[in-house]
């Protein structure tokens, strides 16, 4: 992979991040730098999922905003229990 294919990924993968957080309902407790973040970790893994089925551009976005918004979903009900004590 070549610097710009990696500078692509890390773009994409912020907005990936920012539509998946739009997805779950609700508010979150995430910080925005940690949305972006786990973002960037879901359009890698959701492009290798979706690539898996099929290569349609559309095909792969979807499947990354869906990991996102799970990925988002999980994280936000870690990151939220952690704050508070039993």
């Amino acid at each position: 992979m070549e610097i710009t294919g990696i500078i692509s990924a890390l773009v994409i993968g912020l907005i990936i991040g920012a539509l998946g957080r739009l997805v779950v309902p609700g508010k979150q407790h995430l910080p925005i730098w940690l949305t972006l973040l786990l973002g960037i970790v879901a359009a890698f893994v959701g492009g290798f999922l979706a690539s898996l089925i099929s290569s349609a551009w559309w095909w792969v976005v979807i499947v990354q905003v869906l990991v996102a918004a799970a990925i988002v979903y999980v994280a936000d009900g870690v990151y939220s229990k952690k704050g508070k004590t039993p």
